[in-house]
């Protein structure tokens, strides 16, 4: 159950929120299972936050912080998150269907058993990402950095590859990944 007072503020505006964040030294919000679907929230500080199942669907949070944040089975469909800072996120499980993460930061976010299908991922950075089981099918992946990254039976079907960097990125299992597209 999310903090009310944290919650509150949230609703009322990123730049309330930030304020509020600010002068009350808040480390780690505790938002689990908020309801912000449809929220327009850019520019929101929501590093270290606890989203555990939140909904956050159709969320406008372009140019967001949301890195070190707890999204485990947390609702991002169809959001927003055009540059956005999920810089060591963890998303494991979380649903990210249709959503457009655009010029993402997520090195190091773990998106284990994630939904990332019809998502895209145009030059997103995904260095050092951890995708095992992702579901990416038909994902736009043009352009993204999935260097070092692992993509454990992760699945590729009918996704965008094109320009990706797949530098020694653990390909082991893949679905829908073809010979042609591994060079």
């Amino acid at each position: 159950m999310s903090n009310p007072e944290h919650l509150q503020y949230l609703q009322d505006s990123a730049d309330a929120w930030n304020l509020y964040r600010r002068e009350h030294e808040i480390t780690h919000p505790d938002l689990v299972g908020a309801d912000l679907s449809a929220a327009q929230l850019p520019g929101a500080d929501l590093s270290g936050a606890d989203l555990l199942r939140a909904d956050l669907r159709a969320i406008d949070l372009t140019g967001a912080n949301l890195a070190h944040a707890n999204l485990i089975g947390a609702n991002l469909s169809d959001a927003f998150l055009f540059n956005v800072d999920l810089r060591g996120a963890n998303l494991t499980g979380a649903d990210l269907t249709g959503a457009n993460l655009t010029g993402v930061n997520a090195s190091g976010a773990i998106m284990t058993s994630a939904i990332l299908s019809y998502a895209t991922l145009g030059i997103t950075n995904l260095e050092n990402a951890d995708l095992s089981h992702a579901d990416l099918h038909h994902a736009d992946l043009g352009g993204a950095n999935l260097t070092n990254s692992t993509l454990f039976h992760a699945d590729l079907s009918d996704a965008d590859l094109s320009g990706v960097d797949l530098s020694k990125a653990d390909l082991s299992g893949v679905i829908g990944l073809h010979r042609r597209e591994r060079a």
